[in-house]
C-alpha cells in the first residue's frame, strides 16, 4: 500500500507536470518545441527519482548497518546484538535499532551519519527502568 507521504509527493508531482505542460503548450510557436522537450525531461527525471529512491535508501541502509556493526564490535566485543530499522516513510532510515541479546526488552537507537559519526540518540528501557540503568547506555 502506498504511504500517505509518497501519495502526496506523487500528487504534487503530477499537478506540477500538468501545469508546466499546460504552460509549454501556450508558449509561442518558436519555443514551444523546446518547452515541451524540457517539460518531458523534467517528467522523466521525476519518474526516475521515484523509481530509484527506494533502491538508493536500501543501499545506504545496508552500508550504515555495516558501519554500525563495526562500531558495536569495537565498543562491545564478545556480545551479540540484532540491528533493525523501523519501516515507513515517517521514520528516518538512518536511525537503526539495536537489541542486545544480554539485555532483553531494551532498544537502543543509533544515528549513523558515517563511520566516524555514530551515536546513540534514543533509549527505550524495559519496564519502569531508568535509561541510565541500561548496560549499553552511552552518555
Amino acid at each position: 500500500m502506498l504511504h500517505p507521504i509518497t501519495a502526496i509527493e506523487i500528487i504534487f508531482s503530477v499537478v506540477f507536470v500538468l501545469i508546466i505542460f499546460g504552460v509549454a503548450l501556450f508558449l509561442p510557436r518558436k519555443i514551444r518545441k523546446s518547452g515541451l522537450i524540457i517539460v518531458s525531461s523534467i517528467t522523466v527525471l521525476l519518474l526516475l527519482s521515484f523509481a530509484i529512491r527506494p533502491y538508493w535508501i536500501n543501499y545506504q541502509v545496508s552500508r550504515k548497518t555495516e558501519q554500525l556493526n563495526h562500531y558495536l564490535e569495537e565498543k562491545y566485543p564478545n556480545q551479540e546484538w540484532e540491528i533493525s530499522r523501523q519501516e515507513g516513510r515517517q521514520y528516518n532510515p538512518y536511525h537503526l535499532q539495536v537489541r542486545f541479546k544480554n539485555e532483553e526488552g531494551w532498544i537502543y537507537i543509533y544515528s549513523v551519519v558515517n563511520e566516524k559519526k555514530i551515536h546513540q540518540s534514543v533509549w527505550v528501557p524495559s519496564g519502569g527502568n531508568s535509561f541510565e540503568e541500561g548496560k549499553h547506555y552511552e552518555k
